[in-house]
């Protein structure tokens, strides 16, 4: 049997989001250029990011 996570509060994924968009920042200014597997890199990271974000503002 699995247990239920607990739900991320609203601090946690405004702090989870800030955090993602600095390294997001981070890397597209340091990148020598941006190409086709870092704008991957970047969406799936996004991803995994805010499915859960959503999913726990949500409430499923």
């Amino acid at each position: 049997m699995m247990r239920r996570r607990k739900r991320l509060s609203k601090s946690q994924c405004i702090c989870i989001v800030l955090l993602w968009g600095a390294l997001c920042y981070i890397v597209l200014t340091k990148a020598e250029r941006i190409d086709g597997p870092t704008v991957l890199m970047l969406l799936l990271s996004g991803a995994l990011v805010f499915i859960p974000v959503i999913k726990s503002l949500r409430g499923s």
